[in-house]
């Protein structure tokens, strides 16, 4: 019989982690999965189709299936030619071409990214989005009415108390795990666990399930796509708690999510962790999973060779290795060390199944980490078949580059001429450039002695500069696609010196190690001093300087002189009055004539010149010396 293990889950690093760390009363995070994903899409574009079975298919295999064609006997990854058989009347459509699938998650993507205050929405793949919504929760639990939690309202806005959803806020929405009995309910605000916090969890998790089912409900009105959704305190149990009620459900965690060292009873991620399959946990591949399978069984686990994606005929629980006698960090540390392996990779494994994942969501990002394209063969062996495919795979790289790193251009600037084929980029710019580009090939194990073949992941790459031509924007995808090919078979050749005879059945190319390219705003790695010279016209005109010349006022046209009465000026004021018109083009004389206003000095009694006012002292001073002189 196994013992339990009673040694402390530790962190990545070796230290022990505190098992009350799985309560973490400012964090609420959401894992959104949408339904049939590449098969919505099309359900989208044609709606007729969400009442038929239909599949969509990649090379021989079903990659997705409605729930229409699952209720009739259809499974994600059947080959085709059996699901034709299981249901003859299923409607299959290619799915090899990704851009309508891209297209669309990006879209949802930026759809969901205006519900999150924290802009932490993290994407997994095409059909999968992590939410940070803790901000938000922080927010609206400060200014929850808990006498009166059955007529609360989420607020979505800070500054706009009228933005947001009415909600009841005693319960939380749609499923859970377990079950929210009416006891359960009750005894999160009567226990005596309120001390220690757990109520605080429970009301967090209960305003996380209310805004997910608000997400969720947009999400199907403004885009027509469904969603399942999990709701817990990290993105491990998110995630496989969202996996209980598909589709178009959503469950939440209930806690306590760990208990005193004292305490009888298990925490609820323990019970909810147990009873999947090792495999199933989030970041427990195949191989660590078989691994971990054998040293269990004390022998080697046995699996479906037939299948290309992986399975496992021996089920090896998540309670049958953490209850297993011995198991504690330390050992998988040293059962799943080797070569390549990170350093605290078993300590990692070993917080996952006890419910641990201190992983955070990344922040919403405008441009991909990298872009990566690749396909599988049944057998690649000969230089001229794989330049072909380097073409190929080198097409829709570049492709993807144009669509994922470029923008519009909005300052005029043509970049691209209207000639190239491709759609929509007349009128672009690289916002992001990526430094490397990657090779990878995964060649299949030569056969065993009795022509069986060991089964393998084991990819091998290479790396190197991304070459710069790949950045002209006035050349065809085309004939930068050929150009790449030949910069890659060098690099083909470090990786396999033979001649032919590799057997691959995977090729991949990555653009990777992204630059943002330089913007005004400092966002990438500097500023774009060109783009700011263009525009600095339009941008600084508010700011502007204009020297404009102002005629003056026609009550100042007439300056009078020191000679001039009283009587006079008021004759002159009296003229100007009566005759505007008169007035108007004397002022225009008087201006023109500048000596009218000239300084006209005094005229010196000794020797009868005209001194200017400034210098009467200094003259007479003159004056008086020459006089004393010849006197």
């Amino acid at each position: 019989m196994p013992q339990l293990e009673t040694g402390v889950p530790r962190r990545h690093d070796h230290r022990p982690v505190n098992k009350a760390s799985l309560i973490n009363s400012s964090v609420a995070q959401v894992g959104q999965d949408y339904d049939c994903f590449y098969a919505a899409v099309f359900e989208r574009e044609d709606p007729r189709l969400r009442y038929l079975p239909f599949a969509v298919q990649q090379k021989q295999i079903i990659v997705t299936c409605n729930y229409e064609a699952r209720r009739r006997g259809l499974y994600k990854l059947q080959l085709v030619s059996e699901a034709k058989k299981k249901c003859p009347d299923v409607i299959i459509a290619l799915g090899e071409d990704l851009t309508r699938f891209r297209n669309a998650s990006k879209e949802l993507y930026a759809f969901l990214r205006k519900y999150v205050w924290s802009n932490k929405v993290e994407r997994l793949g095409f059909d999968e989005v992590f939410l940070d919504v803790t901000d938000m929760v922080d927010f609206n639990m400060e200014i929850l009415n808990l006498n009166s939690l059955s007529a609360s309202f989420f607020h979505l806005d800070r500054n706009d108390p009228t933005a947001g959803f009415p909600f009841d806020g005693a319960k939380p929405f749609g499923h859970t795990f377990p079950s929210a009995t009416k006891d359960i309910v009750n005894s999160y605000s009567s226990s005596p666990s309120r001390t220690c916090g757990l109520d605080d969890v429970y009301q967090r998790l209960v305003l996380g399930s209310h805004l997910a089912q608000h997400i969720r409900h947009q999400l199907e009105e403004d885009k027509g796509y469904t969603s399942t959704v999990g709701i817990s305190t990290n993105k491990l149990l998110s995630k496989l708690v969202g996996n209980l009620n598909k589709p178009k459900g959503q469950t939440t965690l209930l806690p306590p999510y760990s208990v005193r060292p004292d305490e009888v009873n298990e925490s609820r991620v323990t019970t909810f962790l147990d009873n999947h399959d090792i495999e199933k946990i989030p970041g427990i591949g195949f191989k660590t999973a078989q691994t971990i399978r054998q040293y269990l069984l004390q022998r080697p686990a046995a699996f479906d060779a037939g299948l290309v994606y992986g399975g496992t005929k021996e089920n090896v629980s998540v309670r049958n290795v953490r209850l297993h006698h011995g198991m504690n960090a330390e050992l998988l540390d040293q059962l799943l060390a080797g070569p390549g392996a990170p350093r605290g990779f078993g300590s990692k494994i070993w917080g996952l199944i006890n419910g641990i994942d201190d992983s955070e969501v990344g922040q919403a990002k405008d441009v991909p980490q990298q872009i990566s394209v690749e396909d599988s063969y049944i057998k690649l062996d000969f230089i001229p078949d794989v330049k072909n495919e380097l073409i190929v795979l080198g097409t829709s790289l570049i492709k993807r580059m144009r669509l994922d790193l470029t923008a519009e251009s909005d300052d005029g600037e043509i970049l691209v001429p209207k000639h190239i084929s491709h759609d929509a980029i007349d009128m672009r710019r690289w916002i992001a450039y990526p430094r490397t580009l990657r090779l990878t090939t995964r060649p299949r194990p030569p056969k065993n002695p009795d022509g069986s073949r060991s089964r393998t992941f084991n990819r091998i790459s290479k790396s190197c500069t991304m070459p710069s031509f790949v950045f002209s924007l006035s050349a065809t995808i085309e004939a930068l696609a050929a150009r790449l090919a030949e910069t890659l078979i060098p690099l083909f050749h470090q990786l396999h010196p033979e001649k032919s005879n590799w057997d691959l059945s995977l090729v991949n190319l990555c653009a990777t190690n992204m630059s943002l390219r330089t913007t005004e705003t400092g966002a990438g790695s500097g500023r774009d001093i060109g783009r700011m010279f263009k525009r600095q016209e339009e941008v600084l005109k508010d700011w502007k300087i204009k020297d404009i010349d102002v005629p003056p006022e026609p009550s100042l046209a007439k300056i009078p002189h020191d000679g001039e009465t009283t009587s006079k000026r008021q004759g002159q004021e009296e003229d100007t009055s009566h005759n505007a018109g008169a007035t108007l083009r004397k002022v225009d004389d008087e201006w023109s004539n500048e000596d009218e206003f000239a300084d006209r000095g005094t005229l010196c009694q000794l020797c009868g010149a005209v001194i200017p006012s400034f210098a009467e002292v200094a003259h007479q001073q003159f004056v008086s010396s020459i006089s004393l002189r010849y006197d």
